[in-house]
């Protein structure tokens, strides 16, 4: 059974900073692309960042380049995305996806995903 379960998000300060983690099980964690997607209310759900299966290659949404950082661990099972100079625009939850793609930015080529976690970006 494959599980992805986020963890990391919760209320921060514009400005701030908030590092997501996605524990993976279930699969051969080291062959899959792994992806960060947020949905805000009303709004469809969002790439934000992707990684290659072997950590070589990254990719991001323009609005978060230079702020926010996706990285893996695949002794771990583990992908972590570092968000720093956090916007009230940023507040969504967030859902790590699992692509059997080595590299992809488009959702429909996610095969798992997690249940999401909520960051607000709030003073």
């Amino acid at each position: 059974q494959v599980q992805l379960v986020e963890s990391g998000g919760g209320l921060v300060q514009p400005g701030g900073s908030l590092r997501l983690s996605c524990d993976v099980s279930g699969l051969t964690f080291s062959t899959y692309g792994m992806g960060w997607f947020r949905q805000a209310p009303g709004k469809e759900r969002e790439f934000v960042a992707a990684i290659r299966s072997n950590g070589g290659s990254t990719s991001y949404v323009e609005s978060t380049k230079g702020r926010f950082t996706i990285s893996r661990d695949n002794a771990k099972n583990t992908v972590y995305l570092q968000m720093n100079t956090l916007k009230p625009e940023d507040t969504a939850v967030y859902f790590c996806a699992a692509t059997r793609s080595s590299f992809s930015s488009n959702a429909r080529t996610y095969n798992y995903w997690g249940q999401g976690t909520q960051v607000t970006v709030s003073s």
